[in-house]
This record gives C-alpha cells, sequence and structure tokens, in this order.
C-alpha cells in the first residue's frame, strides 16, 4: 500500500467523497494560509492509499462543491490517480485572492488541522503576513557605519556564551552580512532596530501611585535599539518591584517578587512580536496590583496565548530576523514556548498573569501580591498608622510621594495626584498636624521631612 507522507499545512487527505465538506473547509483554510494546497479522496490520515470510486460523474461532483461552497470562486485541477491499484482523486488548487470562506466561514490552517476564526481575527493574520513578508527586508534609511559596535559585541558575547553562536571572533559586518541584516551600504529595517545606534525603538516606562493612569511616581521615555532596550526594561522593572530576604545555609538571597526569567520572556517576545512601522512605542507600567508590557501591532498569532500553554503549537513569529537573534542571543528560551514558560515560573511563584489584545496591541499583565503600599524607585513605603490616627486616601498618597521625594512643590504634589494645589496644601497641613511631616527651611527652598 503507498502511503504518501503525513498531511502537512499544504496536503489535506479525506478517505472518501463522504467527507467532501470537510475537504472544502480544508481548501479554504490551506489558501487563506498559503495560496496554494493539494486535497487527496481516497487516502486515509496517516497518508496511506486506500482508494475510493472514481468516475467521472464523481469528479464533475467535486468540481460542482467547489464552484458552490467556496468564495471567491476557484478553478481547481481534479484529476484520477492510481497509486498501487487503488484509485484516488487529487485536487491542486490555487488563489491569492484571500480571504476564502467554505460554505460562509473562515478558517485558517495550522499544522495539519483547519481551525475556524472570526473575520476580525483573519483580517489580523493577513496584516500581520503582509508586514512580515515586506518590512524586516526593506531597507532602511541608516547607513551601515552607524551600526552600534558595541551593542553588536554585546549580543556575539551573550550567543557564545549560550552556545547557540558558535566560538570565534565577529565583526559589525561579519554579523550583518550572515544574518541578512544589511542591504547595500544601509542597514535593513531588522538590523537598524536591533543594532541601529540612532534610537530606533522607543520604550516609556512609568510608575502609578494607584491602579488607574493618573497619578505616576515616576515617568521615563527610553530611546535605544532591542538589544539595549531589553536590558533597560528588564532594570527598571527590576528596580521598582518588590524584592524578599531568603535565608538559606547562613546565606542570604535577594529574591524578586517577580521572576527575573518571567520578566526577560514577556520583555523579549514584546520586542520580537512588535509592528514597527508605526510611531508608537513599547511600554511598560508598574502599578500597585500590577505590572503590564505592552506590544504595539496587532496579535501575531491566530492560537490564544492558553493554546500555547495547552499544547505544543509551532510559533508564529511576526519578526522572524529580530525573533533569530533574540533567540540566539538567550534572550528567547525556545520558539512558541513563551506562554509555557511563563505559565511555569509563575506557578512556581505563586504569581498570576492574563493579557489583554485590541486592535492596537498585546498587554501582557502581571499580577503583582497584595502589598500595603503602590510601587515606588525604591523599596515600597509603608505608612506606620497609629492606632488614634488615620490617613485617608489622598492623604497616604502625599505621604508617599513625599517619601520618595522630600522636595517635591505643592505644584508638583499637584501635578502627579491630579488635584488641585489648594487640595494639596490642605492635606500637607493635615499630614504635618498629624505628625507625619514637618516643614524644613522656606516654602520656596526648603523640604519637607518624613516623621514616621
Amino acid at each position: 500500500m503507498q502511503n504518501l507522507g503525513k498531511e502537512t499545512e499544504t496536503l489535506e487527505f479525506k478517505k472518501t467523497t463522504g467527507e467532501i465538506k470537510e475537504g472544502m473547509v480544508s481548501i479554504s483554510s490551506i489558501l487563506n494560509k498559503h495560496k496554494v494546497g493539494t486535497l487527496y479522496f481516497g487516502v486515509k490520515p496517516n497518508g496511506d492509499a486506500i482508494g475510493q470510486d472514481v468516475s467521472e460523474s464523481s469528479l464533475r461532483d467535486i468540481s460542482r462543491v467547489v464552484y458552490e461552497s467556496i468564495r471567491p470562486q476557484i478553478y481547481p485541477v481534479i484529476t484520477e490517480e492510481v497509486l498501487d491499484d487503488r484509485h484516488v482523486i487529487k485536487v491542486e488548487f490555487e488563489g491569492g485572492d484571500v480571504p476564502y470562506s467554505a460554505y460562509g466561514r473562515y478558517y485558517l490552517r495550522t499544522a495539519d488541522e483547519d481551525r475556524e476564526v472570526s473575520p476580525a481575527e483573519l483580517k489580523r493574520f493577513f496584516v500581520a503576513n503582509e508586514y512580515k513578508e515586506k518590512w524586516e527586508k526593506t531597507k532602511s534609511e541608516v547607513l551601515k557605519k552607524d551600526v552600534d559596535k558595541s551593542t553588536l559585541k554585546k549580543f556575539c558575547e551573550k550567543a557564545i556564551a549560550a552556545g547557540r553562536l558558535a566560538d570565534g571572533k565577529y565583526t559589525a559586518a561579519m554579523i550583518l552580512d550572515r544574518f541578512g541584516l544589511a542591504s547595500g551600504d544601509y542597514l535593513t529595517n531588522a538590523g537598524n532596530v536591533l543594532f541601529g545606534k540612532k534610537n530606533p525603538v522607543t520604550l516609556k516606562a512609568a510608575i502609578f501611585a494607584t491602579d488607574e493612569k493618573l497619578t505616576f511616581i515616576d515617568m521615563q521615555m527610553f530611546e535605544d535599539n532591542i538589544i539595549n532596550l531589553l536590558d533597560v526594561g528588564e532594570q527598571y522593572i527590576l528596580k521598582n518591584i518588590h524584592w524578599a530576604g531568603e535565608i538559606t545555609n547562613f546565606n542570604r538571597d535577594d529574591i524578586p517578587e517577580i521572576p527575573v526569567a518571567v520578566i526577560r520572556e514577556a520583555l523579549a517576545n514584546s520586542f520580537a512580536h512588535s509592528i514597527y512601522n508605526g510611531s508608537t512605542y513599547h511600554e511598560i507600567c508598574i502599578y500597585p496590583s500590577k505590572v503590564t508590557i505592552y506590544s504595539p501591532g496587532t496579535y501575531a498569532s491566530s492560537h490564544k496565548p492558553e493554546e500555547y500553554i495547552k499544547k505544543n503549537l509551532q510559533s508564529s513569529i511576526r519578526n522572524e530576523k529580530i525573533a533569530k537573534l533574540l533567540f540566539l542571543s538567550k534572550s528567547i528560551e525556545q520558539f512558541g514556548s513563551g506562554f509555557k514558560r511563563i505559565n511555569s515560573l509563575c506557578k512556581d511563584a505563586k504569581i498570576k498573569f492574563s493579557y489583554e489584545i485590541d486592535e492596537s496591541g498585546f498587554t501582557f499583565i502581571i499580577h503583582r501580591k497584595k502589598t500595603t503600599g503602590p510601587a515606588s524607585k525604591a523599596d515600597i513605603v509603608t505608612v506606620n498608622v497609629t492606632e488614634n490616627v488615620t490617613l485617608n486616601k489622598m492623604e497616604k498618597l502625599v505621604y508617599q510621594l513625599l517619601s520618595i521625594n522630600p522636595g517635591f512643590t505643592r505644584d508638583e504634589l499637584a501635578d502627579k495626584t491630579s488635584k488641585t494645589v489648594r487640595t494639596v496644601q490642605r492635606t500637607l497641613n493635615s499630614l504635618r498636624d498629624k505628625g507625619y511631616i514637618e516643614r524644613i527651611g522656606s516654602d520656596k527652598t526648603g523640604s519637607w521631612k518624613i516623621l514616621k
């Protein structure tokens, strides 16, 4: 019995024409993903040719069903083949007028499965694919000589240490040419965002005093290449979350509330799967109850994140060159394993994560354990309230801000709390009367002293 091998993303087997409806679904699914494919009737899913009755009538019937069920219309080549004396029907099809539907529904091919998707999800897929085919390889306006050689050296050292790049001496030209990151005298778009020294990528980072984007304690705008921003983003988060001391064998280990590996994986995937041809930026927000990492551009995969956790699925890579370089430097541990790895690490650390997907981007959310105060530039400052004295929400907020920077003026406190100067002054007076703060020096040049 002849075997045709395994089903693939462009090859589908059906045992008989009794499965013709499922066959139409496979045709639309394959066309939407690859624009060309082959379908056999009379072949088992494992590739064994078992044969079926073939006549001029059955060939016409398939042609008629294709005509009636697939939209827009396609014109496949339908033939009879004989494999080890077994008659099978071969349907070869192609079409570039995507998207295609079968019986009014839309499907996408993933491995050997046909997955129904919504029109909006299909639109996101096509936008991402169109971008993927063009952007990375396009020549940027940045000259090859403007590559950041120190960043390239750092990349090589990490990749060699990870065992993913052969040990040796590499020049900037060697790396750029080897990985297709240059075009003539210019860097490609991928080469520029990875190694350019003209600040090609923007990362906005902020700490908020509450879970609303109103009162910020700190806000920074970092402009650099991806390789450097990965380190910048990681350090920003680690400096502004809680750490716990753990004593083991008389040694103290400082452990962050969010595992470093989770932060690295989330940041690396954010940069790997973004859309870079817009004017938006990446974003890190640290709130009292969560840390969010925002990646601009539509979600890159037709699979939901939880499907990657439950199954062993291939990664849907939007920026192949960026992802490959981040993999080589071990910023990405393994393709397709990001969510599975994050899920395992978060379970071990007893923290939860979630995500939000909208038309503009993907937000990864790490939920923090409940704390006694909002995030700050250093360890969280807890307001110690006595039994007989209580602070209201505004008083706690102003106290928190002054704990971080006693030099804040009334105008600055008003700006950060989104309140009037008059409200801030009343709050300062109340904190002073309750014995929490004391003014040192003049109103113009002085500062506040924290008493409790």
